[in-house]
């Protein structure tokens, strides 16, 4: 995927401020989609990249000197996120390597500010593989944000997948 892509599928999830804000990139990988959203925060704010593959958080950098950019190399499947309170999280093609969704995003929304946001981005299928062991729909994700308390769940972009037959969409839960 490119840039401009990850850019288009998370921008709308973003509160638009110039007060710094706090989010955690959960399973961010080599940093495509903490680059973008470095990319849409305003100067002074904080991305926490977290991934259990420390080659490849270590190796994660972002354009702008004015973000300040904390790469955890963990599993956040097992352990607590340490981080203070967060305005935002973003789960790029993460949230289908858990299996107990409820259970997990019950936890980790104790890291959220009541007003947070969350940005999932998925493959809209209910079809598992190698790559994607516990997808979820859209539809499912729109359960599950009722289950959790969300005030709203919105689809806010979609792009085709090139590896998968289904479409790659990108949805937000806002808590307040």
């Amino acid at each position: 995927m490119e840039l401009r892509t990850a850019i288009t599928l998370i921008k709308k999830g973003l509160t638009r401020t110039n007060e710094p804000q706090v989010w955690a990139d959960l399973g961010a990988g080599t940093g495509l989609f903490t680059t973008a959203l470095s990319t849409l925060l305003p100067d002074g704010s904080t991305i926490y990249a977290i991934d259990k593959d420390r080659k490849a958080i270590n190796n994660v950098s972002i354009p702008s000197q004015k973000i300040l950019l904390n790469k955890i190399a963990m599993d956040f499947l097992i352990h607590p996120l340490e981080t203070e309170l967060l305005d935002g999280m973003l789960m790029a093609n993460s949230l289908h390597f858990v299996s107990d969704k409820l259970s997990f995003l019950q936890k980790v929304k104790r890291n959220l500010k009541p007003s947070a946001k969350i940005v999932f981005i998925e493959y809209d299928t209910e079809k598992s593989n190698a790559w994607v062991p516990y997808p979820i729909t859209y539809q499912s994700l729109e359960d599950l944000a009722r289950i959790l308390g969300a005030v709203s769940v919105e689809k806010i972009g979609s792009t085709p997948s090139k590896y998968n037959e289904a479409t790659i969409y990108s949805a937000l839960f806002s808590f307040n």
